[in-house]
């Protein structure tokens, strides 16, 4: 066999196991009640470990994670016990048109999706309809009859810009809840509105909307 047939087959054998094992992660589980966090490039990413672990705390709920690049600046993986995607996975997993597109897959098994911490970039990509990378796509695709949560993080400056109150408010008008931004001395060393609403605030909100899935969730 030709070295380049070799690594051609070893590459595909690899491709088809990770597909395997994603669509294995995202089958729907009867009874249970699924949380997909999203998580941006703002510093409140630290917090995504404890997140995780108090949602997971959640009676009857299954918690996946999506990333975006940035996001990865600011947190250890080694610390959040669940699956995590980002980018990468997206474009590994389709290699012809019978495969499965990701972001659609994450659509589907997601019961609730929850944005945490939301950046100002990401907040005004979603506001107008730019879908550029995982997470943005999953926005793009979801469901709007079930919820999506989302928690703005940026420095007070940004977040006293007129147009961020523009961009939260057409979020709202989507039907999606916003989870308002906190006042505290942020990490920059700046005092004033907006750090990321509290992880005991965004799960309580979580619980709120805790519902059993319906047998057309299952099916959608």
């Amino acid at each position: 066999m030709r070295r380049g047939s070799f690594l051609w087959q070893y590459g595909h054998i690899q491709l088809d196991g990770h597909m395997s094992t994603i669509k294995t992660d995202l089958l729907k589980t009867s009874g249970t009640f699924h949380v997909l966090v999203g998580v941006t490039g703002s510093v409140a990413a630290l917090k995504l470990p404890l997140l995780v672990s108090q949602l997971l705390e959640l009676s009857g709920v299954d918690v996946r994670v999506v990333t975006t690049e940035h996001a990865k600046h600011f947190y250890n993986p080694a610390e959040v016990s669940v699956k995590i995607y980002s980018d990468e996975d997206e474009w590994e997993l389709w290699t012809q048109r019978s495969d499965p597109v990701l972001h659609i897959e994450l659509r589907r098994w997601a019961d609730l999706l929850v944005i945490a911490p939301m950046d100002a970039n990401t907040l005004g990509k979603i506001a107008n309809g730019i879908c550029d990378n995982l997470l943005t796509c999953v926005v793009r695709a979801w469901d709007t009859s079930r919820p999506l949560l989302f928690c703005p993080a940026m420095n007070t400056a940004m977040w006293l810009h007129p147009i961020t109150a523009q961009q939260v408010s057409r979020l709202k008008e989507f039907g999606y809840v916003e989870i308002p931004c906190i006042a505290k001395k942020l990490v920059c060393g700046d005092e004033g509105k907006g750090a990321m609403a509290e992880v005991s605030t965004i799960v309580g909100v979580v619980k709120e909307h805790l519902q059993r899935p319906d047998e057309s969730s299952l099916e959608a």
